[in-house]
């Protein structure tokens, strides 16, 4: 199995910065695509970002273009959103996903979801 463990949420004043950490685990054969989303109280889940396995960024949310940076590092299977200039509507439950081939089935790569980490933006 894959488990996808996320870090680094918490409480920051407008303004602010956090940076989420996304970890992957298990029996990893690729991971393909990269994903940060998040949801806010009374609102439906919203893809933030992708990152492909070769590194290239796409921020499908136009709010969060040069504030938001996506990354990766294949060598330890995670993914990171860089957040600066954090505001009060970027506030949401933050869950990271990954398209994922393991060993038991590498022709056929399934996606994963985190548990998700809480991100508050508040004076």
């Amino acid at each position: 199995q894959v488990h996808l463990v996320e870090s680094g949420g918490g409480v920051v004043q407008p303004g602010g910065s956090l940076r989420l950490s996304c970890a992957a685990s298990g029996s990893i054969f690729r991971i393909d695509v990269m994903g940060w989303y998040r949801q806010a109280p009374g609102k439906q889940r919203e893809l933030v970002a992708t990152i492909t396995s070769g590194g290239a960024p796409n921020y499908a949310d136009s709010s969060v273009k040069g504030r938001f940076t996506i990354s990766r590092v294949n060598a330890k299977n995670t993914v990171y959103l860089q957040m600066n200039s954090l505001k009060p509507e970027d506030t949401a439950d933050y869950s990271c996903n990954a398209r994922v081939a393991t060993y038991s089935n590498p022709k056929y790569p399934a996606d994963y979801w985190g548990q998700g980490t809480q991100v508050t933006v508040s004076s």
